[in-house]
């Protein structure tokens, strides 16, 4: 026998669990959405830097080092190392973009934070 009272009320309290833990996931994503915010305030300032003295856009050896890093971070926290490994990657492949911007002087390209 199903779809009785008793089945009614485990059914709202699962409901009941599910928005409160549906509420944690949203509350993470706006911090997260605000730390890559902050994050990107930075780069902004490194990519400035590095284009008023003509250096790379790229840093290929701190990338690496950040990746070992990241992936040592994701092990220790029982993340998958591969998907934080490709979310910084996601993630450098932007900024590269912006430095390359900030670089060729191109206007409101880079997310002009000053």
């Amino acid at each position: 026998m199903t779809d009785g009272p008793a089945d009614d009320r485990e059914r709202d309290a699962a409901m009941s669990e599910l928005l409160g833990i549906r509420s944690s996931i949203d509350n993470i994503d706006a911090a997260l959405i605000h730390l890559l915010a902050e994050r990107f305030k930075f780069t902004q300032q490194v990519g400035r830097l590095k284009a008023a003295h003509g250096l790379p856009p790229a840093d290929p050896e701190r990338e690496r080092r950040q990746i070992a890093r990241l992936r040592g971070l994701a092990i220790d926290a029982h993340l998958d190392p591969a998907f934080a490994e490709k979310w910084f990657n996601f993630v450098v492949a932007e900024v590269i973009h912006h430095h390359e911007a900030l670089a060729g002087g191109a206007p409101g390209t880079a997310g002009d934070e000053r």
